[in-house]
């Protein structure tokens, strides 16, 4: 007769060898997040930048099946809990994709344009700051809305050309 042990043991490499294991573990850890997420505590309000980096993050998540993870950012950044369309974040980003890149998360297409074009003779992409994502304290603004009162007149993100990054297919 198996001991407790035993049973735990070969219960756990079987769910090991599914898969089922850390999928598990996984939505063990975002529904104790969920029950001790405190909903009454305010958040501060979700700044345009963010909105557009945590979409596509949860893009990406999803994509790879990291829903809990994704369940989790989403509880916890105060994202939408619908996904915001495609087509929105790519003209917010001043990106144009063609059809095969469509298959795969906008932040793949954008890894591979900025992998694959490096710049002119090894030129390196000067970025700048378009808001204090740290402190959010500036709230989801409206397409094509201008700067934020009080800070800065800036692009939004990705709009600091006047030529669309254009994302082929084929990354990964």
């Amino acid at each position: 007769m198996a001991t407790v042990t035993e049973l735990k043991t070969a219960l756990k490499e079987t769910l090991e060898a599914r898969g089922v294991l850390g999928q598990l573990k996984a939505r063990i850890r975002a529904e104790v997040f969920k029950a001790l997420d405190d909903q009454s505590e305010t958040r501060p309000t979700l700044s345009h930048e963010n909105l557009l980096i945590n979409e596509l993050i949860r893009e990406y998540l999803e994509f790879n099946k990291y829903r809990y993870t994704a369940s989790v950012l989403t509880a916890e950044s105060g994202q939408p809990e619908g996904p915001l369309d495609r087509q929105f974040i790519a003209n917010e980003l001043n990106v144009v994709e063609d059809p095969s890149a469509r298959s795969v998360p906008l932040l793949y297409g954008l890894l591979s344009h900025f992998l694959s074009s490096g710049g002119e003779k090894g030129d390196k992409l000067f970025l700048r700051s378009s808001a204090a994502p740290a402190t959010r304290e500036h709230s989801v603004r409206p397409a094509g809305e201008g700067s934020r009162a009080g800070g800065p007149e800036q692009d939004p993100v990705g709009k600091n050309s006047a030529e669309p990054v254009v994302l082929q297919g084929g990354y990964r």
